[in-house]
This record gives structure tokens, sequence and C-alpha cells, in this order.
């Protein structure tokens, strides 16, 4: 793990990343609720990473994960027919390595991984903007914003889509067609468009 955003991400043609990138309050994970079983009638199998700006504990004090992990073990996998959990403490870490994690799914062979939050990393991101919430578009700061779905009518820069945000089907035709722009997409806006 990684105490600081880096400049590139070691991207991988055969891995399609794409950030979902907006301000807390906004519907992220609501939207990607939505969005996961339309992708995978599209076919798509997808995996998440999500960020949380809080420690949080996926294990149950008393249990023998929880016993064993507390005791040292790290990284601790707990699995089951049903499925497979991995924890691992990181107390001298600021933040979460990225990188890593999206390494840490590849060997599941996803079709696309789809991020929430690690919004200053440099991936390629769609952008939810809802004017409601009161906070700037961060499109015209984050050169790796590809496209903004929004429930207002925006002015973006060259190179960046307009989506409906409450249009369910086009997001995820749009996402759904994500891995085959990847190999174009692994770098931010100005390189493309120059």
């Amino acid at each position: 793990m990684s105490e600081r955003v880096p400049e590139r991400l070691p991207f991988n043609d055969d891995l399609p990343v794409l950030g979902i990138a907006a301000w807390s309050g906004t519907g992220k994970t609501t939207l990607l609720e939505q969005l996961l079983p339309a992708l995978r009638r599209r076919g798509l199998g997808v995996a998440v990473i999500k960020h949380a700006h809080h420690a949080f504990d996926v294990d149950q004090p008393g249990k023998d994960s929880h016993r064993l992990r507390q005791a040292g073990a790290s990284p601790m996998v707990v699995a089951s027919r049903a499925r497979v959990a991995l924890m691992m403490e990181t107390p001298d870490r600021e933040e979460a390595d990225l990188a890593a994690l999206i390494e840490m799914v590849r060997p599941q062979r996803p079709d696309l991984v789809l991020v929430e939050g690690f919004k200053a990393w440099p991936l390629p991101k769609l952008e939810l903007y809802r004017p409601e919430v009161g906070k700037p578009l961060q499109v015209a700061e984050d050169p790796w914003v590809r496209a903004v779905a929004s429930d207002a009518s925006l002015a973006l820069p060259e190179g960046v889509e307009a989506l409906d945000l409450n249009d369910l089907e086009a997001l995820a035709d749009w996402i759904a067609a994500w891995p085959a722009r990847w190999p174009a997409c692994q770098c931010p806006r100005e390189e493309v468009l120059s």
C-alpha cells in the first residue's frame, strides 16, 4: 500500500479500469447498485473497488478469523463455498494503493474494474454531477474525466462526453462499451486530443 498518489498507474490493455467520481451525496453507490445488474445483462463481469474514508471492519469480534487477524495474520483469508474475504491490517499507511488493489482483482478475470472514489488518482473517470449537491464540477480540474453524467445541461471541455444521469440504460451502454475504448483511454484527455 502506498502513501501518495502516483503520477501514472501501470495500466494493462487486458483489464479495463474506469473510475466513478463524484462528491459525497451525489449517489455513486446507489447508481452502481442499479448499473451492475444492467452491465451483467450485457454480458460483463464487473469488479468494484470502493474507497472508504474511514476505518471499517468486515470481520466480527469473537469470530475465529477476527481472533487470528488480531493475533497477527496478514493477510487473513476466510473462504466458504459462497464467498471469499481477504483482510489485511495496514496501520502504517495513510492511503490505500489503488494499483495494488487492481492487481488483487486481476486473477478473477473481470471484464471491467469500476473504481468508486479514489478521485485524485490518475485513471479515466466518469464524473457524476448533481448541481443540488452544491459542489463544483471536477472535470475542469481533472484531465482524466472522460464523461460527465448529470441531471443538468453543462458546458464541458473538449473531448468530454455529456451523459444523462437519469438514463440508466444509456449509462450502462456507455460503460459496457468502455472495454473497447480502453486501449486508447489510458492517458489524460490532453494526450488523446494532441
